[in-house]
């Protein structure tokens, strides 16, 4: 599971290539190491079209992973779209676009410990988007926080291609990089929208950093 990305590119940068018509965001200073119930940037569709907003990574929990739980700490990704938990934020207006720079998978060493290795589309970190979905929801994140009103995101994932695959296995983050499928992803019909759901080609991304559990943008 993707745990871990970053997001080295400002608000104009995101505006510019992804045709942003309002940016609720603020000061948007980088972010290396953004983590599961961090705020983070998102785009979604608004009363006059495409706006960017910041949202707190980690969708509402199946009720059954609530069970003896006083907090819903959220779900970062998700895989399962057939889960009826996951079906009611599947349509245009739940979809979003994550925008970042690069992720991070961990690599288990043969002394158990885990390495974080980073992947990206090339040294200099250009800037990409994952497929996520989004809603408005009120739950106790941390006992400390209370009872909170929030706008919450997740991303989609799907089976990894050889790059990650080769430092996990069993899944990578659902990854759009065209301006179409930017466009289908946040407007289409959920049965156009779903064949996005599929891995990059192997020849998209590569590993750009080991070791540290944030990325840094090149100087």
């Amino acid at each position: 599971m993707c745990n871990l990305y970053s997001l080295s590119k400002g608000q104009a940068a995101i505006s510019e290539i992804a045709s942003v018509w309002t940016d609720r965001t603020g000061n948007l200073a980088p972010q290396p190491a953004i983590f599961p119930d961090r705020s983070a940037p998102a785009i979604r569709m608004g009363e006059e079209g495409r706006e960017l907003v910041m949202m707190r990574w980690g969708m509402p929990s199946p009720k059954v992973a609530l069970k003896n739980r006083k907090t819903d700490p959220g779900v970062t990704n998700i895989r399962n779209l057939g889960s009826a938990h996951w079906r009611r934020w599947l349509g245009p207006e739940h979809r979003c676009l994550v925008p970042f720079t690069s992720f991070s998978e961990y690599r288990v060493e043969p002394d158990k410990s885990r390495t974080p290795v980073w992947f990206a589309h090339g040294e200099d970190r250009p800037l990409t988007f994952f497929a996520g979905i989004w809603t408005r929801w009120t739950s106790i994140r941390k006992l400390k926080e209370g009872e909170v009103e929030a706008d919450l995101f997740g991303f989609l994932t799907t089976e990894a291609n050889a790059v990650v695959g080769s430092v996990h296995p069993k899944a990578m983050p659902l990854i759009l990089t065209e301006p179409q499928e930017w466009e289908i992803w946040l407007t289409a019909p959920f049965d156009k929208a779903k064949d996005l759901q599929r891995p990059l080609p192997d020849d998209t991304l590569q590993i750009v950093a080991e070791g540290q559990r944030q990325d840094p943008p090149n100087e």
